[in-house]
């Protein structure tokens, strides 16, 4: 061997234990790193991975309380609370969506509007994992398809869950209101710890109104899932607490009759126990189906009934707003006589009409002929628009509107009606502010005849006819009887400062002069008052919504379309000697409140009185 061949075999050792010693300080650099991430994970941050791994295995569910029941004062149940299975996906879970709600509709029924809907609330704001519902209401056999197929529909769940009913549907759906699906604007304000897991909130009425107490307390339980998110085990649960329930007011029966009476009108009734204030009815016509807001309102059936000119959304009873018409004519007569502006035994010749000094005008009463020498008992009992014609223009505005706001107009004196209107109690500088002009006395007429600016709500005219019943002496107006929630009975016993006459008497002979409108030989409503069982204080009126041509007993002359015709009023109380139920109806566009509206209104005390009698014997 050549000492080339040596020094060669030389080299290529030292290269290669050069190359072993690196490879093997890179080996053990490398294993150092190793060792040193393990123990950073394993020792330092050890309490953290280990609540990481905790999160993946372990979830905290809401448990959502049973929302409180409502019932009527005879405990007859309005909203109740029902079982029901709901498809509902966790999109987490559930991969490529469109195929599978494809692969759902081969399986069961699916609509295209809760499609739609599911995949409007997919935009709206969720928690992570949280199922968003398709459909609900499944009949048994969807529920067997859905299970029998849950091996390829992957993120589909069936929950069992209760869901809001309403088992007099339209008759109540105004007062009650309903629930609906929390939407996306509501959910941002909402507290999220109270509403998780809570789909549905109050979104009209009652369940509106006293949301807070209905919701109840959310429960929670810690629960051990594997990988599929299929429970295991339950570790820790703090159970729901439930929501109040709640006893109103109303009167189902009576309820029910003021909505069948006024089925294929539009209109409103609104019943009140003068001796407590409680509120036995409040009806608006047409309706809706309010159990359709849980379920899901058909987009179709929904826009024609949004669209239409009957405006069956609108409830009448609270933000209906109108001419108050003749009905006025009690309150004003008060103010009148009070005040000495008039006396009951004052008369005026009345020749049909009337005018002011200096002024072309003239002011036309309902009886073109008129009504001959008439006194203010009279000028109620015939509604004799002539003499309160001349009444408000001796009185000025002040005194008028001093009296009604005494009586709540224009303002909102109920405890837990949900989103009443104001009406208008209109004065000076109200029309000042609204239109620019002054006050004129022509504006003072036509408000003794309940026209021009003045608006009430049928509500409204229900709580002040009630008041008049009371004589004076005011009282809470509310829908609320009692609670399980006692701290919702702590509330002020009157809305306002009772009313005080400087004369007591004229109470029972606006009394009289109202009985007169029921009894009396030239009563407007003595059709209605006939044979009563008890006695009955009422008053008519007529609300004029257009300027049309009238015979000499203030009939048109003409055909008038049916959105022109008159507003119908009728506002009653009995027994007039210890009121038990004040009341009023509308029927608009419904023609005379004489004809119209007052022989609802018997029926409805009938339905009361008589019923009340029986029970009680």
């Amino acid at each position: 061997m050549t000492q080339h061949s040596l020094d060669t075999k030389e080299l290529e050792r030292r290269i290669f234990k050069r190359r072993m010693i690196v490879s093997a300080v890179v080996v053990v650099l490398m294993l150092m790193v190793l060792v040193s991430r393990l123990v950073f994970l394993q020792v330092v941050e050890h309490e953290k991975h280990q609540a990481l791994s905790d999160n993946n295995r372990l979830e905290v569910v809401a448990i959502p309380p049973t929302r409180g029941l409502i019932y009527d004062r005879n405990g007859e149940l309005l909203a109740e609370n029902l079982p029901s299975h709901t498809l509902s996906i966790v999109v987490e879970r559930a991969g490529d969506i469109d195929q599978l709600l494809d692969d759902i509709r081969d399986v069961i029924e699916v609509s295209d509007d809760q499609v739609s809907r599911f995949k409007r609330r997919l935009k709206q704001y969720r928690r992570p994992y949280d199922p968003v519902p398709l459909k609900i209401k499944l009949t048994e056999d969807e529920i067997a398809a859905l299970a029998a197929n849950r091996i390829f529909l992957k993120g589909v769940q069936v929950e069992a869950e209760l869901i809001r009913q309403y088992p007099q549907g339209e008759a109540f759906a105004h007062v009650l209101g309903y629930v609906g699906r929390i939407n996306e604007q509501e959910a941002e304000n909402l507290d999220k710890g109270a509403y998780a897991g809570i789909r549905f909130i109050g979104k009209q009425g009652i369940e509106k109104q006293y949301e807070d107490v209905l919701l109840g307390k959310t429960g929670y339980q810690r629960v051990e899932t594997n990988a599929r998110g299929r429970v295991l085990k339950v570790l820790e649960k703090q159970a729901p607490v439930p929501g109040a329930n709640i006893h109103l007011q109303l009167d189902s029966a009576l309820q029910k009759k003021a909505f069948e009476l006024l089925d294929g009108k539009r209109g409103s009734v609104v019943a009140i126990e003068p001796e407590t204030g409680g509120i036995l009815a409040l009806v608006s016509q047409p309706s809706f189906d309010p159990n359709l807001y849980v379920t899901g309102f058909p987009t179709v059936l929904y826009n024609e009934l949004r669209d239409s000119p009957d405006k069956p959304f609108l409830n009448r009873a609270t933000r209906g707003q109108y001419p108050a018409a003749s009905t006025i004519k009690p309150f004003i007569g008060l103010a009148g006589v009070d005040g000495g502006f008039t006396t009951w035994s004052y008369t005026i010749n009345d020749n049909g009409w009337f005018q002011l000094p200096n002024d072309d005008r003239i002011y036309r009463d309902w009886k073109r002929g008129g009504h001959g020498i008439v006194n203010l008992t009279d000028a109620i009992e015939e509604s004799v628009d002539t003499y309160f014609y001349e009444l408000a223009y001796r009185m000025t505005l002040e005194p008028i509107h001093d009296m009604l706001d005494e009586f709540g107009f224009g303002k909102i004196t109920t405890l837990d009606v949900y989103n009443s209107a104001n009406g208008n109690n209109p004065s000076r500088q109200w029309k000042k502010d609204r239109h620019g002009f002054s006050w004129y006395a022509g504006d003072t007429v036509n408000l003794g005849i309940g026209q021009g600016y003045m608006l009430v709500t049928p509500t409204q005219l229900a709580i002040a006819t009630g008041v008049l019943a009371n004589h004076g002496r005011w009282f809470m107006p509310r829908l609320l009887m009692h609670s399980n929630d006692e701290s919702l009975l702590e509330f002020e016993d009157k809305a306002q400062p009772d009313i005080k006459l400087n004369d007591d008497s004229n109470w029972s002979k606006m009394d009289h002069a109202m009985t007169e409108v029921m009894y009396g030989r030239k009563g407007t409503a003595r059709r209605a008052g006939y044979q009563s069982q008890y006695t009955i204080a009422g008053k008519t009126g007529t609300a004029q919504v257009a300027e049309i041509k009238r015979d000499e007993e203030g009939n048109a002359l003409d055909d008038v379309p049916d959105r022109l015709k008159d507003h119908a009023w009728f506002m009653a109380y009995a027994p007039v000697e210890d009121p038990k139920i004040a009341l009023v109806v509308l029927v608009e566009n419904g023609g005379g409140g004489s004809t119209v509206a007052a022989p609802i209104a018997r029926e409805l005390l009938d339905e009361y009185l008589l019923r009340e009698s029986v029970n009680a014997q």
